[in-house]
């Protein structure tokens, strides 16, 4: 599809074309259950978006705003997916803060190797949490 501004393409093709999603079934469900917004207003999965739209989109605790830069109806490559919009300075700060205290989350849960906790392991981690 062309670049012009008269040009529109459905939601869920676009999301899914820009890498958001693995698949378009995904793309259209996140739309309907409401974890996408198209300039603040919650959509369907058939509605169509042009260059210029804000999308607000969230996936678990990470959340994009950008702005639809491109259209395409055909999956490709990343670097060329990464072409179809432009993400905010904010957004991109609280992504990394989101993946930073995840990763602190995960080095400060103890671990118990990866089989089952022994019975002596669940008795120490009830004690621990009185």
């Amino acid at each position: 599809m062309s670049p012009s501004n008269e040009a529109r393409l459905r939601i869920d093709k676009w999301l899914w074309a820009a890498r958001f999603f693995k698949t378009r079934a995904l793309a259209t469900d996140a739309v309907n259950g409401g974890h996408v917004h198209l300039n603040g207003q919650r959509i369907k999965a058939s509605h169509q978006v042009k260059v210029g739209d804000r999308l607000e989109i969230t996936k678990g605790p990470v959340q994009f705003a950008l702005v639809i830069e491109g259209l395409h109806d055909k999956r490709g490559p990343a670097p060329a997916a990464q072409q179809l919009y432009c993400e905010s300075e904010a957004s991109k700060q609280a992504r990394v803060a989101v993946a930073d205290q995840q990763r602190a989350e995960r080095i400060s849960r103890p671990d118990y190797g990866s089989a089952r906790p022994t019975k002596r392991d669940r008795r120490a981690m009830d004690r621990l949490k009185g």
